[in-house]
């Protein structure tokens, strides 16, 4: 395994504990309209209180190590997907603002709730509006973007930006029955299996649009040995699926939030077989895509220390405020 393959590694493991974690963050705010009660919202997001700014580590350190890496694919995303990825930030700091002011206000509550609602939803939307494009390919001439500046609007952008919402969806709302109790645990858990439906259908319309909207990723997946070591998969998702039902209707706790933990990393190493070895679809591989050999090295030696510190304080944090929140707990968010 050479040095740019491990960058690569690095990268996707981070942008995957991103989704995982701030998934099931920007997800309490998507399924907020379903819980109007002012008590049960305070008591939803004492759950991230004490992580979610914690969780968006991760995002950083993709975005870092994408810019240090593999410039060229910085470059281009940046440039091609510069109007989603602005509108996903601009809903990241709504959410952000709302999660801080929301619990000092008090006539002006209900606004910073929306500011709340939409900018989570309009955060996983533009995410996923952000796949859905870089999944189509990005045409590149000499090394940088040619192509037209809305391309990433298209009817698969939107199929997986409505999927990402939904799946973030999924994860909130298995967290919060893994944090809480009582009634609204009881009414969480009959929200978990809908959205458990609803994400089963995004991702077997994804994984019917992804090899026909580009033939290079059907050829890969139909021409090639690798769709008989991706046979299990289906198999894998329905078994998680038949696990999510089991477990709604015994009510456990913990259960849900892992086996929709287990949906996401089926969903992702689909997509990161699908694309490998490209760093773009169909324009770089990883290889053609990286920085100098030297530069790769230098930047990997400072990752070997700040990586684990990152995962330590990240495993602290959720093993200091385990268990159930519940009103009146002392590391409620004020």
């Amino acid at each position: 395994m050479d040095v740019t393959t491990i960058w690569a590694a690095i990268i996707a493991l981070g942008l995957f504990m991103y989704v995982v974690l701030d998934g099931f963050d920007l997800g309490i705010g998507i399924i907020f309209p379903f819980f109007p009660d002012e008590g049960e919202r305070d008591l939803m997001m004492n759950t991230v209180a004490p992580v979610w700014d914690g969780n968006e580590t991760w995002l950083v350190l993709g975005g870092a190590g994408l810019f240090a890496v593999f410039p060229v694919v910085y470059s281009t995303v940046l440039s091609a997907l510069y109007l989603p990825l602005v509108f996903m930030l601009a809903c990241l700091i709504f959410r952000g603002v709302s999660f801080e002011i929301r619990a000092k206000a008090n006539r002006t509550k209900h606004l910073w709730d929306l500011a709340f609602i939409g900018g989570s939803a309009g955060a996983a939307f533009f995410q996923g509006i952000a796949l859905g494009a870089f999944l189509q390919g990005i045409p590149m001439d000499d090394g940088r973007f040619a192509g037209d500046p809305f391309g990433w609007l298209s009817p698969f952008s939107l199929l997986t930006g409505l999927g990402l919402v939904v799946t973030y969806a999924l994860l909130g709302c298995c967290w919060l029955v893994a944090k809480t109790e009582g009634d609204l645990q009881r009414r969480l858990h009959r929200v978990v299996w809908p959205l458990t439906v609803a994400l089963l259908a995004f991702i077997a319309l994804v994984s019917l649009c992804t090899p026909l909207q580009d033939p290079n990723i059907a050829a890969r997946w139909f021409d090639s040995g690798l769709f008989w070591r991706l046979l299990p998969v289906p198999f894998l998702v329905a078994a998680c699926a038949f696990f999510m039902r089991r477990a709604v209707k015994r009510r456990e706790h913990v259960t849900p939030f892992v086996l929709a933990l287990g949906l996401v990393l089926l969903g992702y190493v689909g997509l990161l077989v699908s694309l490998w070895p490209y760093a773009i679809p169909q324009s770089l591989t990883v290889w053609q895509a990286a920085a100098p050999r030297s530069s790769q090295t230098f930047t990997l030696a400072g990752t070997v220390i700040i990586l684990p510190i990152i995962i330590a304080y990240t495993t602290m944090g959720y093993w200091v405020f385990r268990g159930k929140v519940r009103h009146g707990d002392p590391h409620h968010y004020h």
